[in-house]
């Protein structure tokens, strides 16, 4: 299998893991070779109820006897992807009350961005420095990190850049501005939480100026920093929310969320302003429909605060710097990328599966399942400090 991989399945790095997967359960991952990997990364955030979730699988497989693919986007009233988005405007906001559903967080980035336009006819859109939203080229225009973005130029224009939880960056956005976008709390940076009300001084700079604001919780959505969503924990409310990740469990999917009377501006001049075939898949809806009353009617949500305390607790050694994040959004610091890659790679070794952030090379992910329990965190730190030590000798 490791060769066809590697023949036919186009790569995204010259060294990928390559490792070759039998089956996963609960909050582990098992190879062909029946070695169990214990996961505190949920496949990048995605996993929010780890692998095979009762819950989740059932109602996929519930809503497979009934139907899947029938029309596009928007067009039929489907009860998954209803049911989805009116109980997600229960929990958000009043403002966030209508959501488009789409299959991927770029996707989402992309019609957050271009709602920013339609609603307010103007063009300039601001990011930040070292931000990350997503690939796709509306979505890597707004990331804030030249080299990945340079050989595929000329991207959107009129973006312009500031520096996170920089406060005089702000007078940069002016009645030029159609949207600012960002991060939550900055994922591929290096888990950066905006400090000193920051979020809450863009929010007032935005309402002076009439410019949107557009908080990307792609990361940070669906429970992983003890809050529904990451800008619940910051007083603030933004104008559109963007999600996807966690949101079904590991299935593709992404949304964004805004009111209706910006939402109800995609329909018309031009009308189909922003369109999919697949978004809203009545099977990916399902899976999102069970995720979400699983983590708002369980204590999942509250537990991530426990389990971050136990992970701060655990995980102190010389070698680690600092630990940055929230909830179950942890970057674990070392004293340099050569540091980092040794403990990633020689824990999944031993078994424990750990993975790198796209900008900051001294940091190590930390994003397990929310259903990750005490003891599992403790196995997997005691193998990681094993290995800081081992390094350190």
């Amino acid at each position: 299998m490791i060769e066809d991989f590697f023949k036919y399945q186009a790569q995204t790095s010259p060294h990928p893991l390559a490792m070759e997967i039998s089956h996963a359960e609960g909050n582990y991952i098992y190879d062909t070779n029946g070695k169990a990997y214990l996961d505190f990364v949920a496949g990048v955030s995605a996993n929010t109820l780890g692998h095979q979730p009762k819950r989740v699988n059932n109602a996929i497989k519930a809503q497979l006897d009934k139907y899947s693919h029938v029309m596009v986007y928007g067009e039929y009233a489907q009860k998954p992807s209803v049911e989805f988005c009116k109980l997600l405007a229960s929990l958000l906001p009043e403002s966030l009350s209508k959501t488009y559903l789409v299959n991927s967080g770029t996707e989402a980035i992309e019609g957050a961005l271009k709602l920013a336009r339609r609603v307010t006819g103007r063009s300039q859109l601001i990011s930040c420095h070292n931000a990350y939203h997503g690939n796709t080229m509306g979505s890597m225009s707004v990331m804030g990190f030249e080299e990945r973005k340079q050989v595929f130029r000329p991207l959107i224009p009129d973006v312009d850049f500031i520096t996170f939880n920089n406060e005089a960056d702000l007078e940069k956005i002016t009645t030029k501005t159609a949207g600012i976008i960002l991060e939550t709390i900055q994922g591929g940076a290096g888990f950066i939480q905006p400090e000193n009300d920051f979020l809450l001084k863009v929010r007032k700079r935005c309402d002076e100026v009439g410019a949107l604001l557009i908080l990307d919780e792609i990361q940070p959505g669906f429970g992983r920093t003890g809050k529904l969503f990451g800008f619940q924990n910051y007083n603030m409310i933004p104008d559109v929310v963007v999600m996807g990740k966690g949101m079904a469990s590991g299935m593709p999917v992404g949304a964004f969320s805004a009111s209706a009377k910006m939402m109800d501006l995609l329909s018309h001049d031009p009308k189909l302003g922003h369109i999919t075939t697949f978004g809203g898949h009545p099977v990916i809806a399902a899976a999102a429909l069970a995720t979400l009353q699983e983590i708002t009617e369980t204590n999942l949500i509250e537990q991530t605060l426990e389990k971050e305390k136990l992970f701060r607790e655990l995980l102190q050694h010389p070698l680690i710097s600092e630990i940055r994040g929230k909830g179950l959004m942890l970057a674990v610091m070392t004293e340099s990328p050569e540091i980092t890659n040794q403990v990633i790679l020689e824990c999944h070794k031993r078994g424990v599966i750990l993975f790198w952030l796209l900008f900051e090379g001294k940091a190590i992910r930390i994003t397990p399942p929310l259903t990750i329990s005490k003891d599992e965190i403790k196995k997997g730190c005691g193998i990681i400090l094993d290995v800081l030590d081992s390094i350190k000798n």
